[in-house]
């Protein structure tokens, strides 16, 4: 159980340490290019009061709670599955959105909004500010996405050549 909880504290750690230099700097600085990312990423210095995209930023209530709930959901299954042998697809997706919710929750309750700190300059992504925090529940939920389509794809194939 120590393993997942390094890796969780690892994501948020890291990605709160990050928020914590941003926020110290004083808001003319921003925006602008990090350096040595030859323009493809830009540093910003943005608070975020709602969900993703200001959703329910009227409600900032909710915003903290429901957060909250998810979680403790979210690490009650880790804590079922991580003693338990295998589900290794399923335990890195609960840590890495565990990890990226924890930074974001944390913000949350403490400074009551989310700082996003970095844009890609690619397409319709040039728009949008994250942090590290979002980066790691976004590759969570594609890994999710990705591990159910291949045990669909493949897992059904096995089982069925098992059962001939």
């Amino acid at each position: 159980m120590l393993t997942p909880v390094l890796f969780i504290a690892l994501i948020a750690g890291t990605d709160l340490c990050i928020k914590e230099e941003i926020e110290a700097r004083d808001s003319s600085e921003f925006p602008r290019e990090l350096k040595g990312s030859k323009g493809m990423i830009t540093l910003h210095k943005s608070h975020n009061t709602g969900f993703p995209f200001e959703v329910l930023k009227s409600r900032p209530e909710l915003v903290r709670t429901v957060p909250m709930v998810v979680m403790s959901g979210l690490a009650g299954i880790l804590g079922f599955l991580t003693p338990k042998k295998g589900y290794w697809v399923e335990k890195t997706v609960l840590v890495l959105t565990l990890g990226g919710a924890l930074s974001n929750l944390y913000d949350r309750i403490t400074r009551r909004y989310v700082v996003d700190y970095f844009s890609v300059n690619v397409g319709c992504l040039k728009k949008i500010i994250f942090n590290l925090g979002d980066i790691a529940i976004f590759a969570g939920a594609g890994l999710a996405v990705f591990g159910q389509v291949f045990r669909e794809l493949f897992g059904g194939k096995q089982r069925r050549k098992g059962r001939k």
